[in-house]
């Protein structure tokens, strides 16, 4: 019996959850689902070649070489392959680019199953570099599909921060396990086959992909000359030295503690609070200047670092480290939410993947910063004394930020 006119024109009631009402939209379930099937081995790749060089070649200090090695040859190359991304589209791009660095993966567990020179393990882990951004062109495709419903976005946002936090959390877990359990080439080779088959299955997904000109060059000028973006990046670079010095400091504050092995437990807190901070973002209603918010995102985040360096003082147990963690990671998906939005909107159009990967690189160069800032205060002061690095990463954040809304108001 055909339905009556009334009846036809009746509206699919969308879900109250934010959230769930993202998934209602075609095709976003599978993208999402590829793409945290290939964002997961980004949490694993580092583990696991500090464990199989450093099992293979008795050197920590060589495999932190070449992780590092690895970390700068994606800060140079990780930006040109998203402009190709923006330039021919995700599919065409993301594909052979992960390929060549699931090539580079497998030629470093090939050097050293081989015992090949250690020159050999800096050319195999620098190939990696060409692993594309997939946070990146997820943020895309929502911002190609959600595009004027800010509401939308920032959920989304949101939502890809949280699976940032959960992926990094479960990532370092997963790769100790699968070298320590198996073998120490097993991390680094599962990481090979779940970044290779989240990539097809999420380029796979063509309805979702953002539309390019086919051979014609990205509209506007370069991300980095966009007004606004630096001060944005800067943000980033700080905030990175957040994440690379408190990891660096953890670890040295449990193994100074004899319990080195809860490490990893501790920091997942902090990214555990994280996500669920994120998540509870997201579901917010934003209001206000964007740019304001994020000072204060800043500005929240700098004041609860401080209590990881206050129970390390003041206990100098891991137990109440652990909350304060936890407790402290609940700033950080909000800043980085916020930030995030603000680059996508000062990001010229058609360029929005060299955009966000140029974030992602800034957030790089900060851990590394970070890590060595971190390791240096741990040497020469003491671990104790390293949680102070955050705390300083942090407020420098705040400054720039401050110093850019001042003159954004100007």
């Amino acid at each position: 019996m055909p339905q009556s006119p009334a009846a036809q024109d009746t509206p699919v009631r969308q879900p109250s959850n934010p959230y769930l009402r993202l998934f209602t939209i075609p095709g976003a379930r599978a993208f999402t689902v590829g793409n945290l099937i290939a964002r997961l081995p980004m949490g694993m790749f580092s583990v696991s070649a500090v464990v199989m060089i450093a099992g293979s070649r008795g050197s920590y200090a060589l495999a932190g070489a070449v992780t590092a090695t690895g970390l700068a040859a994606t800060a140079l190359v990780a930006p040109w392959t998203a402009r190709l991304v923006d330039r021919h589209g995700q599919a065409r791009i993301a594909v052979p680019a992960t390929l060549c660095a699931a090539l580079g993966s497998l030629a470093l567990v090939a050097c050293v199953h081989y015992d090949a020179p250690d020159w050999t393990l800096f050319a195999a882990y620098a190939a990696t570099a060409t692993t594309p951004n997939t946070g990146g062109m997820s943020r895309a495709r929502w911002s190609h599909l959600l595009r004027g419903d800010a509401k939308g976005l920032h959920t989304a946002n949101a939502f890809e921060q949280a699976a940032d936090e959960l992926c990094f959390m479960l990532g370092p877990v997963l790769a100790a396990f699968l070298c320590g359990t198996f073998f120490p080439e097993a991390g680094t080779l599962v990481g090979v086959v779940l970044m290779v088959g989240g990539v097809l299955l999420f380029a796979a997904q063509r309805s979702t992909e953002p539309p390019v000109t086919p051979g014609a060059r990205p509209a506007g000028k370069a991300p980095l000359r966009a007004p606004g973006m630096r001060p944005l990046l800067a943000v980033c670079l700080a905030t990175g030295a957040v994440f690379g010095a408190m990891e660096v400091v953890t670890i040295a504050f449990a193994d100074a503690q004899g319990q080195k092995s809860a490490a990893g437990v501790v920091l997942a807190l902090q990214a555990a609070g994280s996500c669920a901070a994120g998540l509870a973002y997201g579901a917010l209603k934003p209001s206000g200047s964007v740019r304001a918010r994020l000072s204060w995102c800043i500005a929240a985040m700098t004041a609860l670092l401080t209590l990881p360096l206050l129970a390390a003082t003041l206990t100098g147990s891991l137990v109440f480290l652990g909350g304060a963690l936890l407790i402290a990671g609940m700033a950080t998906a909000p800043t980085m939410v916020t930030n995030m939005t603000l680059v996508q909107r000062v990001t010229p159009e058609g360029r929005l993947n060299e955009g966000m990967t140029l974030a992602v690189t800034g957030l790089l160069g900060g851990i590394a910063c970070g890590s060595a800032g971190g390791g240096w205060v741990v040497e020469h002061w003491s671990p104790t004394a390293g949680y102070g690095v955050p705390v300083l990463a942090a407020a420098t954040a705040l400054l720039i930020s401050l110093a850019a809304l001042a003159r954004s108001r100007a």
